[in-house]
């Protein structure tokens, strides 16, 4: 029988094996798993695990929801941080309205909510695409912050207007509020993400994946194969929105512990984008890796330019940082689209070491 994953043919199952060898993807991820359960937390200092891996980790969730919009599906979405926020203000509102559920339990339910809001601004990509419905997503975007702003009952009427994360506990070990460890909350944060990120492999490597491909490559000819084209983007919105509104809650309460409005502006919208971009369209891989470049690399700017004995202030890197990351939207757009996502498949052909599926 017949089938397509990955954008191959396959016919048997020695056809899988040789494709994709079961053994070196078990090893691989056995590596992974390794470093990043053992070797990262044990050995990591609360910098590398507070400021380096959870906002790594959070933002590459992020991309992954707007890779499954942009990449998977083709539609172009600017309200990436909007989505994000709604699910931080919900998870808020959840977990103090009902502070005696698990809090993991809010945060994963906090995606729901940000799901019917991008349903709802998801509407207009029945009829439009392209740059309007960038436009559209963009006014979606100033509305969310608007109503951050304005309506003080999501911060149940704090005189400040930011999001106050209580202290939580799971199992009786604080995992938001001062007292909760760096440890934990990287424990925390991964699990969430490694789960999602597992769910959204299945995803658009299944039936559903194969359907917004499909949208994305030609809507019409989708359409007259009997894809309906409605149902279709739509999910792909709530799917998308879901996965940012986790992200938000996990920005919030597992890595700022407090946050105003301010946080999820159009700025945080362009950077989730770029991370894309430049990790790869259409590759979850790629989310990693974009998320990984991008948000490292202001870090990386500040060890690497006194190590070599230049001096230089904080808003010269920030600048630094704008030029490096627009020269890279550039050149990969231009030499190589698929961006490092696909230099990663490249250099794993000509290396052969152990390929990555996803």
């Amino acid at each position: 029988m017949f089938y397509r994953e990955a954008g191959q043919f396959k016919t048997s199952y020695a056809a899988d094996a040789a494709v994709f060898p079961l053994r070196e993807d078990r090893i691989g991820l056995a590596a992974i798993l390794f470093v990043a359960l053992v070797v990262i937390p044990f050995t990591g200092s609360p910098f590398l695990l507070n400021v380096v891996m959870v906002p790594f980790l959070v933002f590459a969730l992020a991309s992954i929801g707007l890779n499954i919009l942009v990449g998977y599906t083709g539609l172009l979405s600017l309200g990436t941080a909007g989505f994000m926020g709604v699910g931080a203000y919900a998870c808020y509102k959840l977990t103090t309205v009902f502070p005696g559920v698990n809090l993991i339990v809010w945060i994963l339910c906090s995606g729901f909510f940000s799901a019917a809001i991008g349903v709802m601004f998801g509407l207009p990509s029945l009829r439009i695409k392209g740059f309007y419905l960038a436009v559209a997503t963009l006014a979606a975007q100033f509305f969310l912050l608007w109503s951050f702003t304005r309506i003080p009952w999501l911060v149940n009427y704090n005189v400040s207007g930011a999001i106050e994360v209580p202290t939580r506990t799971l199992f009786g070990t604080p995992i938001t509020g001062p007292s909760a460890t760096p440890e934990i909350r990287y424990f925390v944060t991964f699990g969430i993400v490694a789960l999602l990120t597992l769910v959204a492999s299945n995803l658009v490597h299944g039936r559903i994946g194969r359907t917004w491909m499909a949208v994305r490559d030609m809507d019409i000819a989708a359409e007259l194969i009997g894809i309906r084209l409605y149902r279709t983007k739509l999910l792909a919105f709530a799917v998308s929105s879901y996965f940012c509104g986790v992200a938000g809650a996990l920005m919030v309460f597992l890595w700022y512990g407090s946050a105003e409005p301010e946080v999820f502006g159009i700025d945080q919208s362009f950077l989730i984008l770029f991370m894309v971009i430049i990790g790869g369209l259409g590759s979850l891989v790629g989310s990693f890796l974009g998320a990984g470049l991008i948000y490292l690399l202001p870090i990386g700017l500040r060890a690497f330019l006194p190590a070599i004995g230049l001096s230089v202030a904080p808003s010269t890197v920030e600048h630094l940082q704008f030029l490096i990351v627009g020269a890279l939207i550039i050149g990969f757009l231009i030499l190589e689209p698929h961006g490092l996502a696909k230099l990663w498949g490249t250099a794993k052909q000509k290396l052969k070491v152990w390929p990555f599926p996803y």
